[in-house]
């Protein structure tokens, strides 16, 4: 048997198509080869691991195999007998006051992510930070974190990390770097700094901005330039076209009846992604019988988003035809646009912005219409009178100032910079962080314009590809090892304190603009106190500047509402000209990776091996294509093909993405480093190449070649498939409503004594620990399961591992598709253990490694297991995981430090699955126990359940009624996975609920769509 990446790839679409049309209700499916049945899916279904006997090679016989594992474990047991070598240890000389060993400790900070703050609390083990939780106080975060917080505490170990400073690539110091710094700014001052340029990305850091601004009075000639890859470009210009003045839009999405989104992914990309999220998910929610308004979301977009994945109805569409659209609805709106109003419309497109401006206009006060970053800034501009025209503005939209120090258009400052540095004017370049000669547009040539400047200084985390180009590199220290500042995307400022020494010899940008200044050469924290001591900010400096380390953010900082004023007439340019002919034009479009953003994260193993919604490939990002287009071009997953573009080309995979938009052929950014390290350095492929300063998020004239070559992707799509079942439970809210038992439907159930366990054995524990998940609001983010690998020391195994289905991830998000491949609705299933009561896993277990305990958690004792795989093969939900190989770097000192004490790592040979963190069960339970008391109702959260920022995943005592999760299990939408195999799932799930328009039943559906192919 082959490996999944291994199987052949051509998919019969006009069949799938076909088998799609003719399905009668709700059929779920995940993947192409699912639909189409191929004999290779067939093959992999009935057996659990694929290549399990190819160890070595695929060639290796199962009777070599046998022999190698039984060899092993004889082996295992001779080494359990082996007396270690005794290694003496040390205890505190004087132990710190607040510290108890074994007891974290919690300090509040702030990572700047997309540009902006974002709160969080971090745990300590003595002294070593081990886990990164959201701040609740903080208004950006709210409690929650994205994929990237989670993942930021790898980066800080990462190995491959600048360790020193370089000159040239050679090992140098800090002190012959001040030398040759000190002497260019002396050459400086004498022409007022004429030939001096800082470029930084996006400063929100109050005492950076006020540092650049120290720098250039001391030198009034030098320019300070911004720039990185994913900005706000097109939003600021959007505003200053619509007001006259570049204003921040804030939106309530917890008021808003009705929501248009615009290109928009606003619960995952947008700079309040998480504040979104968790507003939006209030209005998804509706309890028992009760006639609860539901919001309902409608979507334009391109290439299926995480916001998309949500929308009650989504409009697959052309990046470059939603302008058109957008002026369509302006019309329908009785707003001039200053174009045709049915420009590039059809009569499907039409009946869909026509609903659309009635449930506008139904809900006008109350409904928020948003545009995505990627759109042009006209497209901006226009929202801005469409929300202005509906009543929006103060009740679902807030205007405020910009919370960046400066905003410019980052394109044009950084376009400048080239050129001057093309002029031979530029002397001296200082790159605060970022990496342009590798994400820059290629039109640029920064590179090579970057050759023309005498000195060039780096300040960076890793060696990258602009570090080459440098005469000096100056190792960045990380977030969580050095003191800053930073504003959130309403204002909110935290100081950025960190949680240990750095461990390399790295320097901050406050340091090293520091020196610049000409001040002593000081340490970030005395930076950073001073500029908030000047600031008088509090009457009592010492107790406001503790109460602001203390709380994580600065009381008072976040921008005040501002009225703003519509300038009068139309200044937007016409409709781009994008609707040619299908078969001919091709659009190129281009967004950031959900795993690694905009390749800043690149070498974080983590979020290599998360898989990506909707392909959930790892380790890779391939061209997305539509099932049209590949079915037009005979293409299948995995064909190489030649993209060309503005007179560049790069072969890239394809991979088909049902819900794409026909003639759109989307790249994530950030894949295809040249130099960043070991994980991250040659994975991907590098969409930067062909992303020029005229086309930046999306354009015109693409041309598609298809060539012989097949690239190995591989993708967590087919792994633990549970085909054939009743797994996920949906309705429309109306149905619901008007029959509440719809979502309950499973027929008769068994009873609970039909069972070869005691029925009654778990009713006399002091807790029952249960869950319950919410489907209507889980968004599919995947920061539940980097939270769980975080929390549970799990292993990064790699592309080829993941290639053989053996995937370590505890969690895991299924995506499940319903209706046509051209636009299917989507469903969101986290599926951690269950931890039955009726475990069919403890049954077959011959060493009693799996079992229950008092409270009825299904436990897995790792010192028993002798690696069968039994319980994994009787697990109908397919959630244990076999440590194959030696996963665990054992051997690497920085990455000891980041691992959680209080969890085992483990070795190979032995099974793995989800303990509902009993580490933090034991914990709990112990505090309780010293103040003899029960534990609280929701005193317990599991990673998962914490880092959510829609709320969907609960956990709690379910013996206790006042307990969320006894509420949720309480509910009508309630149900069990699985609930005919009378397993007993202390994990049970809440029905999907989905809010239609009426007057949109069938309009741009499969079945309309199905109807033009045939």
């Amino acid at each position: 048997m082959k490996p999944f990446s291994q199987l052949p790839k051509a998919h019969d679409l006009s069949r799938i198509r076909e088998s799609l049309a003719g399905t009668r209700g709700r059929e779920y499916w995940r993947s192409l080869e699912e639909v189409a049945q191929t004999p290779e899916f067939e093959a992999l279904l009935h057996r659990e691991f694929p290549a399990l006997a190819s160890e070595l090679t695929d060639e290796v016989s199962r009777r070599s195999f046998l022999k190698f594992m039984g060899a092993s474990l004889a082996l295992s047991g001779l080494t359990a007998c082996t007396r270690q070598s005794v290694q003496k240890i040390v205890p505190y000389v004087k132990q710190p006051e607040e510290m108890v060993p074994g007891q974290p400790l919690y300090f509040a900070t702030a990572m700047q992510w997309n540009g902006f703050a974002t709160g969080l609390l971090i745990e300590s083990h003595e002294g070593h930070p081990t886990k990164v939780e959201g701040n609740p106080d903080h208004p950006s975060s709210l409690g929650a974190t994205n994929v990237f917080h989670q993942a930021s505490l790898l980066d800080l170990y990462d190995p491959d990390r600048s360790q020193s400073v370089t000159n040239a690539g050679e090992i140098s110091s800090w002190g012959l770097f001040l030398n040759a710094l000190n002497a260019a700014l002396e050459q400086q001052g004498k022409v007022g700094g004429g030939g001096l340029r800082i470029l930084t990305e996006t400063v929100t850091s109050p005492t950076l901005a006020a540092q650049l601004a120290d720098l250039l009075k001391k030198y009034p000639d030098a320019k300070w330039h911004q720039y990185q890859a994913i900005s706000r470009d097109h939003a600021q210009e959007g505003a200053r076209a619509a007001f006259g003045e570049i204003v921040e839009t804030h939106y309530k999405f917890d008021q808003a009846r009705v929501i248009l989104s615009l290109d928009s992914d606003f619960l995952f990309a947008h700079p309040a992604g998480l504040r979104n999220a968790r507003h939006f998910a209030k209005g998804r929610r509706i309890g028992g019988q009760k006639k609860e308004a539901m919001n309902r979301l409608y979507v334009m977009e391109s290439t299926p988003s995480i916001t998309g994945s949500m929308a009650d109805h989504r409009l697959p569409l052309e990046a470059g035809r939603i302008e058109a659209l957008t002026r369509a609805l302006a019309h329908q709106l009785g707003i001039s646009s200053g174009s045709e109003p049915g420009a590039g419309s059809n009569e499907t497109n039409g009946k869909w912005i026509a609903a659309v401006a009635r449930d506008l206009q139904a809900n006008a006060g109350a409904c928020i219409v948003i545009a995505g970053e990627q759109q042009p800034p006209g497209v901006h501009a226009l929202v801005h009178s469409i929300n202005e025209k509906l009543g929006n503005a103060g009740k679902t939209i807030v205007y405020t100032a910009s919370a960046e120090a400066k905003p410019v258009n980052q394109l044009n400052s950084l376009k400048e910079l080239v050129q001057d540095m093309d002029a031979g004017k530029v002397d001296l370049l200082v790159i605060l962080g970022g990496n342009p000669v590798f994400n820059a547009p290629p039109d640029f040539q920064f590179a090579d314009r970057l050759l023309k400047v005498k000195l060039r200084i780096q300040l960076s985390s890793h060696f990258d590809e602009t570090s080459q180009y440098c005469h000096w590199h100056i190792p960045e220290s990380h977030y969580l090892e050095a003191w800053s500042d930073t504003r959130a995307f309403d204002g909110t400022t935290s100081i950025v304190q960190p949680l240990i020494e750095p461990l390399y010899t790295s320097k901050s940008a406050h340091e090293l603009l520091g020196v610049m200044i000409q001040q002593p050469d000081r340490n970030g924290y005395d930076i950073v106190r001073d500029y908030w001591k000047s600031q008088k900010k509090w009457p009592d400096f010492e107790k406001g500047w503790r109460r602001a380390l203390h709380d994580g953010v600065i009381a008072g900082t976040e921008l005040k509402s501002k009225e703003v004023k519509l300038k009068g007439g139309s200044d937007l340019p016409p409709v781009a000209e994008m609707q040619q002919s299908a078969s001919t034009k091709l659009e190129l479009s281009f967004a950031p990776d959900p795993t690694i953003w905009d390749g800043r994260f690149a070498n974080n193993g983590w979020l290599q091996e998360c898989p990506k919604p909707f392909t959930k490939l790892a380790w890779d990002n391939a061209a997305l294509v539509s099932p049209s287009l590949a079915e037009r071009e005979h293409l299948a997953n995995g064909n190489v093909v030649q993209l060309k573009f503005r007179g560049r080309t790069l072969h890239v995979a394809v991979w088909i993405v049902p819900g794409q938009a026909e003639n759109t052929v989307t790249l994530t950014l950030g894949y295809g480093r040249r130099r960043v390290g070991k994980v991250g350095s040659g994975t991907g492929f590098d969409a930067y190449a062909l992303r020029t300063s005229d086309a930046l998020w999306f354009g015109n004239g693409l041309e598609l070649i298809k060539t012989s070559d097949h690239y190995h992707l591989v993708t967590t799509q087919h792994s633990h498939n549970i085909h054939g079942r009743d797994i996920i439970r949906e309705a429309n809210v109306k149905e619901f409503q008007e029959h509440p038992a719809s979502v309950q439907d499973q027929g008769e159930l068994p009873s609970r004594d039909h069972t070869l366990y005691n029925p009654n054995e778990f009713q006399d524990g002091d807790y029952a620990w249960g869950m319950a998940i919410d489907l209507n609001t889980c968004i599919g983010c995947n920061a539940c399961i980097t939270a769980c690998q975080s929390e549970n020391n799990i292993a990064v195994v790699g592309k080829d591992q993941i290639g053989r289905g053996r995937d370590m991830l505890w969690l895991r998000v299924d995506q499940y598709f319903s209706g046509g491949l051209d636009n299917p609705e989507v469903n969101n299933q986290p599926v951690p253990c269950m931890h039955c009561e009726n475990a069919p896993c403890e049954l077959v277990c011959p060493v009693a490694a799996t079992l229950h305990d008092h409270d009825g958690l299904n436990l897995q004792v790792y010192n028993r297991c002798v690696g069968t795989r039994y319980c994994s093969n009787n697990c109908p939900y397919k959630v244990r995981r076999f440590n194959f190989l030696e996963y665990s770097n054992y051997h690497t000192p920085v990455l000891k430090a980041m691992r959680n004490p209080n969890v085992t790592v483990r070795w190979r040979g032995v099974m793995e699955k989800c303990t509902y963190c009993i580490q933090r069960i034991s914990s709990a339970r112990i505090s309780a126990k010293e103040k003899n008391r029960r534990i609280g109702a929701n005193e317990i959260m599991t990673a998962c359940q914490q880092v959510c920022p829609v709320e969907a995943i609960v956990f709690g005592d379910t013996k206790n009624p006042d307990s969320s999760v006894s509420k949720l299990k309480a509910s009508l939408l309630n149900y069990s996975m699985l609930g005919e195999l009378n397993a007993r799932p202390r994990t049970t799930y809440l029905a999907k609920l989905r809010n239609p328009n009426p007057e949109l039943e069938n309009v741009g559906t499969h079945q309309e769509k199905d109807k033009s192919h045939a």
